[in-house]
């Protein structure tokens, strides 16, 4: 990834990840555990169906501590079956 989280960011900052991916039951909970991978703590996501309830829309306050970190986060959340977006 070509990004400039470094130049445009203070570390370590929170910055809010919104995932959203097909509705399920297991979506949350398998987004929270990729987190934990990499960084562990309590997380409290905020979750949202989508209008037809096709869809779930998920943020969730993460701390990152560099570039790298911000990267590997969006890399692993997007390899998730389930999710189709992680903004």
């Amino acid at each position: 990834m070509k990004t400039h989280f470094d130049e445009l960011l203070d570390f370590p900052t929170v910055l809010n990840f919104k995932v959203m991916g097909v509705a399920s039951d297991e979506l949350p909970g398998l987004i929270i555990a990729e987190l934990q991978k990499h960084t562990p703590g309590d997380y409290a996501p905020k979750i949202k169906p989508s209008s037809k309830g096709n869809y779930l829309s998920i943020s969730v306050p993460v701390t990152v501590t560099s570039k790298e970190h911000i990267e590997k986060i969006y890399k692993t959340l997007n390899a998730l079956e389930q999710v189709r977006y992680v903004l």
